[in-house]
């Protein structure tokens, strides 16, 4: 796979970043309770997606870009799961949680995109 020379032109990193800022935004108003709590367990999985990317993208090979990519993909279903807590806790608005899912989704599919494109090619002696 033809790589861009930096993780910053990534589109995945890109949407990842303003997943980021949009639940530090949205998690501003959480009760003080949740100073140390769900508030900071979901900004740290959304700086994590955007962080395994942007770490993936400085591997030298395929095969460790994938795993960061895991890592990544592993962040974001955190987050996802801490967004329908917050949302069942009316920490956050039904319109906030969905804006914050919906944007995950996005994530989700182009952070899956990729891991297709660097899929392992099978060894043909080996499918055999």
């Amino acid at each position: 796979m033809a790589r861009t020379r930096f993780f910053r032109d990534l589109h995945v990193w890109q949407r990842a970043m303003e997943l980021a800022r949009l639940v530090y935004l949205q998690t501003e108003d959480f009760p003080k309770s949740e100073t140390f709590g769900l508030r900071m367990q979901l900004r740290r999985s959304a700086v994590n997606v955007a962080s395994h990317i942007a770490d993936g993208h400085g591997r030298l090979t395929d095969a460790e870009l994938r795993k960061s990519l895991s890592a990544a993909r592993g962040s974001l279903y955190e987050l996802e799961t801490q967004a329908e807590l917050a949302c069942g806790l009316r920490f956050l608005s039904d319109e906030s949680g969905e804006r914050l899912l919906d944007l995950a989704t996005d994530v989700a599919k182009l952070i899956n995109g990729l891991l297709g494109v660097l899929a392992p090619q099978e060894n043909p002696k080996q499918a055999r």
